[in-house]
């Protein structure tokens, strides 16, 4: 059986909010393996089913662009190794710079973009400007993700927390006018604070859902363990619609107004300005999610410096 360390412990905590003790004992129980122990808290009860995918620790910048006749638009999120380097302005400039390259880029995934000519500079690929910058800010540097979107419709973005998080969403409307854009900013706004998964039901699959179900099920058995087969399947369906409206953006209570989901205010809208304004999709970064930022002790590294 593996050891299960005290940094192991720490690490489910933040994944799952599970006690500490509850956190060891999953652990020990799945042999040190991390995916398996949130699944065992999760089937006990004690971990939410919207767990994070690992520790928020990374620096960086999440930068969104949208192209002024709001059909384009993309978003990007750079790492640094600091919070320091993340709040200089010549860092920032970059990350910009950056979102302007994957708007115009036609690559196909990640090692394509890198290798692509830098537009600030035709003498560099993306990857060369990287370096350069590395150089010159005196710190490691990374391009992570990017993601844009074109679109019949509207493209709207959202940027919270100067840069923590970043939105794009693409709308399906006819209609495009500053009570639209408002809409949509509202929506934006709300997909960073929540999180959705996904923007309708019938985009889930039916894997995900299946699975969803059997981790309730045990949770469900576990609490009330004297109940027949027939009754937990009842229990389970409304949890499993509970969870599922967390997870879809339209079925979420809308954060501006209690008395309506994310759906019926949209509705509203397309009510108010005469044509459909539907969420078509979305694009949510959040700076450094699912990273570990090497933790170091600060005593150590003066020490280190100093010798």
């Amino acid at each position: 059986m593996a050891a299960v360390t005290a940094g192991m412990v720490k690490e489910l905590r933040e994944m799952t909010g599970a006690g500490m003790m509850d956190c060891k004992k999953a652990l020990a129980q799945t042999d040190g393996d991390m995916k398996n122990a949130v699944e065992f808290l999760r089937e006990k009860g004690l971990a939410a089913a919207s767990k994070k995918a690992g520790r928020i620790a990374a620096e960086g910048l999440v930068t969104t662009l949208v192209k002024e006749d709001g059909k384009s638009g993309a978003i990007v999120e750079v790492n640094s190794e600091t919070d320091f380097v993340a709040k200089n302005t010549q860092f920032q400039d970059y990350v910009a710079d950056v979102a302007v390259q994957a708007i115009a880029s036609k690559a196909k995934d990640m090692e394509e973009f890198m290798g692509e000519t830098w537009a600030k500079d035709s003498s560099l690929t993306v990857a060369q400007a990287l370096s350069s910058q590395i150089s010159v800010i005196g710190e490691n540097m990374n391009i992570r993700r990017y993601e844009k979107i074109m679109t019949d419709g509207v493209v709207v973005d959202y940027i919270h927390g100067g840069g923590r998080i970043g939105v794009l969403i693409e709308a399906d409307t006819e209609v495009v006018n500053d009570t639209v854009k408002e809409a949509l900013k509202n929506v934006a706004m709300q997909i960073a604070a929540l999180a959705p998964k996904y923007v309708r039901r019938d985009e889930i699959s039916q894997e995900f859902i299946a699975h969803e179900t059997e981790i309730l099920k045990v949770q469900a058995k576990n609490e009330n363990p004297d109940k027949p087969d027939t009754i937990i399947d009842k229990m389970i369906v409304g949890r499993l619609n509970k969870e599922l409206k967390e997870f879809c953006l339209v079925d979420q209570g809308y954060v501006k107004d209690g008395d309506l989901t994310v759906g019926k205010y949209l509705e509203q809208v397309s009510k108010e300005v005469g044509g459909k304004v539907e969420v078509k999709r979305f694009v949510r970064f959040e700076t450094g999610e699912g990273l570990e930022k090497k933790e170091d002790n600060f005593a150590e590294e003066v020490a280190k410096q100093m010798q």
